[in-house]
């Protein structure tokens, strides 16, 4: 077993070109999406080099190219589509000879995609993930048509997969570690069940093998994600699951930072935090999607969270974790949504003062509840309040990073160029949130190194090492 960067370990591939490879077959690969498609795409990645087949880092340059898709919502879909066409215009060129669709979008639209996307040569659904190798075999040497998936969640439903023996497309010091498969949460709007299932939480043992492999592999942060983390082990019947997961994880050699993401706010227990102001190892910065405040559009979301309850919880993490950082979610525009809604919504935020949100418009995704709902909101009105609520936001994000100016961190390099480092502190999670500026950083990518913030710019902080 092995987790490597794809982007920093050339030689493992040359190992199994020369010590596995049954014919020199290039493959280019894009990786598509969210952290959980992420990890699938590196699984897959693990799985085509050690068939010994060569990696393209331009997939124009690849006799396959497997596009691993993302079909959550219409933007998603949007994106992937366009990857795709980008690959068959290069089969069209003739310097691709199959392109091979993965993922999401496969197992949401089925066959159904070979007609929205005219050229494509095989479709992989999710269950057929660790297969990626043998298909690409196949499709390269067949006239017809793939289809690689055996209905709607047939392939799926059951599965647990085994993440080990991934090639890492994040850099070698951080990762993330996915301990659970699919959702049962049910929310009007969300697509993710009739994706990827109900919730399927990892055996202990497997997500432990799989941390220790990213560990020893260089890995010192683990990004810990799941559709909804809190809910891990209550399929297997563990009280706590998620507590008791993190004291094992914390006995990791070498594991420095470990992250929670995606927390549902009601699962949020009196042990769970006490576990995180507990921990040497988890860093305190939590992930909370609310996606609304007003008690009305949670019901019509069917979130299971109120007004009341989402406040005590944040007075509550805020009184018992001093120096917490707080993430989340929301939802502009959802069907009903109405102006004194919205305002609900904007004070809520100004009052919270989150540390860093990410904001969506609502899209009416066939299949979901919510898409046929009455009062759909116009997209001109979606926008505008997407616009307001972020502008709030920004005014909070800004002043809080004011407040850091003169104090210390902590802060992990992610990269180095000319004596000019960009890295994270622990309240700010890889590729989502904004970053450390280092001025003349004498470090190297992966190190931790103290800094002292000297100015701000933008989102991002200015430091330098002390």
């Amino acid at each position: 077993m092995f987790a490597v960067n794809i982007l920093d370990e050339m030689a493992v591939f040359c190992y199994f070109c020369v010590m596995k490879r049954k014919k020199t077959i290039t493959v280019g690969f894009v990786a598509l999406g969210c952290p959980k498609n992420i990890v699938d795409s590196e699984k897959m990645l693990g799985e085509i080099a050690s068939a010994g087949f060569l990696i393209c880092f331009e997939p124009d340059e690849a006799d396959v190219v497997v596009v691993n898709t993302c079909g959550f919502i219409a933007p998603a879909k949007a994106e992937a589509l366009d990857a795709i066409s980008e690959a068959v215009k290069c089969k069209n060129k003739g310097s691709v000879k199959k392109v091979i669709v993965a993922g999401c979008l496969p197992q949401r639209l089925g066959a159904e995609l070979f007609k929205e996307a005219d050229g494509i040569d095989a479709i992989v659904g999710l269950g057929q993930r660790d297969s990626i190798a043998e298909i690409i075999e196949e499709t390269i040497d067949s006239g017809e048509k793939k289809v690689f998936l055996e209905g709607p969640l047939g392939d799926i439903e059951g599965k647990i997969h085994d993440d080990r023996a991934r090639l890492l497309i994040t850099p070698g010091h951080w990762a993330y570690l996915r301990i659970s498969e699919g959702c049962d949460q049910q929310c009007s709007f969300c697509t993710i069940p009739a994706i990827r299932g109900r919730f399927r939480s990892k055996p202990s043992e497997l997500v432990l093998a799989e941390a220790a492999e990213l560990v020893g592999a260089g890995a010192v942060e683990l990004n810990i994600i799941a559709q909804t983390s809190t809910s891990y082990g209550r399929d297997l019947k563990i009280k706590d699951g998620l507590v008791s997961l993190l004291a094992e994880l914390e006995k990791v050699a070498g594991l420095k930072w470990i992250r929670l993401m995606y927390l549902y706010p009601s699962g949020i227990t009196e042990a769970l935090v006490e576990a995180v102001a507990a921990s040497e190892k988890i860093v305190h910065y939590l992930d909370i999607p609310i996606q609304h405040i007003n008690d009305k559009v949670l019901k019509d979301m069917r979130r299971g969270d109120s007004r009341e309850g989402i406040c005590r919880l944040i007075e509550k993490l805020r009184c018992a974790i001093g120096d917490i950082v707080l993430r989340t979610t929301v939802i502009v525009g959802f069907p009903g949504e109405s102006g004194e809604q919205f305002s609900e919504l904007l004070e809520f935020l100004a009052w919270a003062k989150f540390d860093a949100l990410g904001c969506f418009k609502y899209y009416r995704e066939s299949g979901t509840a919510a898409a046929e709902m009455a009062g759909q909101i116009p997209e001109d009105i979606k926008q505008q309040r997407l616009e307001e609520l972020m502008l709030t936001q920004q005014r909070i994000a800004f002043a809080k990073n004011r407040e850091r100016v003169g104090t210390e961190l902590v802060c992990l390099v992610d990269s180095v160029e000319s004596g000019c480092g960009r890295g994270r502190y622990y309240g700010q999670a890889p590729d989502i949130d904004s970053i450390c500026i280092i001025k003349n950083c004498r470090a190297k990518a992966g190190q931790f190194i103290n800094v002292k913030v000297i100015g701000t710019k933008d989102y991002d902080l200015i430091v330098e090492q002390i």
